[in-house]
This record gives structure tokens, C-alpha cells and sequence, in this order.
């Protein structure tokens, strides 16, 4: 059991995917900012100033603080249960531009892979045509001679 596991784990498969979680990881912390930091403060200027983190549903109130709360923070340090709307958004944006990006990559590797792809080989010729051919050139063989 143990050599198969060792034969699983050093495969190139198993290293490859290590190595994209690693890089998925980064690339999400790079989409997050990219959403939360240049995205999403133009979308809220243009409806108004809204800060979308701030857009949420007080379901029940705080037990140290009564409603409103100025902010999500605020809420919850009022111990207030919400529904969060706004950071949804803004995890359903960071989706959508992951989703788009990884679909441009996968969609760049299967250009490249096609490119790459060998033409297929001719249908090899029948028995009799072989041997139709190999006796037309020793005919030709013993004309020539």
C-alpha cells in the first residue's frame, strides 16, 4: 500500500495539481483585491456612493447596541445577526472573473494542444495493394536491367 501511495504521490499529475492550488490560491487573493480595491469602488460611485460590504439585512438585533448600524462591522460588533448582501456581490464577482479567467486559460491550452496534435496517418493500404505494388516495381526492376 505504502509503494502505490508513494507511486501516486510522485507522479507528475499529483505535483501539477500542488502546484495549481498553490497559484489558485494567490490568483484568488489577487481577484479579491482586484474586486474589492478597482472594481467595486467605481460600481458603487455610479449607484450613488454605496459601499457594497456595507449592504446588509439586520435579522435580529444586537444585545450591546440598537439599530441602525452605521456599518456591517458595527452590526456585528453589536452582536446583531445579518444577512450580508453586499459581500455575496462581491464574492459572486470575484467567481465571475475567476470562472472568465480560467475559462480564457483552459481555452488558450486547448489552441495550443490542437496546434500540437500530430496529423492523423493515412489508412495503411490493403494486403493486395502492397503486394500489387511490390511486384510492379520488381517488374520495373527487371525492365530497366
Amino acid at each position: 500500500m505504502f509503494k502505490e501511495f508513494k507511486e501516486f504521490a510522485l507522479k507528475g499529475n499529483v505535483m501539477d495539481l500542488a502546484v495549481g492550488v498553490i497559484i489558485g490560491a494567490s490568483f484568488g487573493t489577487i481577484v479579491t483585491s482586484l474586486v474589492n480595491d478597482v472594481i467595486m469602488p467605481p460600481i458603487g460611485l455610479l449607484v450613488g456612493g454605496v459601499d457594497f460590504t456595507n449592504i446588509f439585512i439586520v435579522l435580529k438585533d444586537g444585545m450591546k447596541a440598537s439599530p441602525p448600524y452605521a456599518s456591517l462591522a458595527a452590526a456585528k460588533a453589536a452582536g446583531a445577526v445579518t444577512l450580508n448582501l453586499g459581500v455575496f456581490i462581491n464574492a459572486l464577482i470575484n467567481f465571475l472573473i475567476v470562472a472568465a479567467a480560467i475559462f480564457l486559460v483552459v481555452k488558450g491550452m486547448n489552441r495550443l494542444r490542437r496546434q500540437h496534435e500530430e496529423a492523423p496517418a493515412p489508412p495503411a493500404l490493403p494486403r493486395q495493394e502492397v503486394l500489387l505494388e511490390e511486384i510492379r516495381d520488381l517488374l520495373k526492376a527487371r525492365d530497366c536491367k
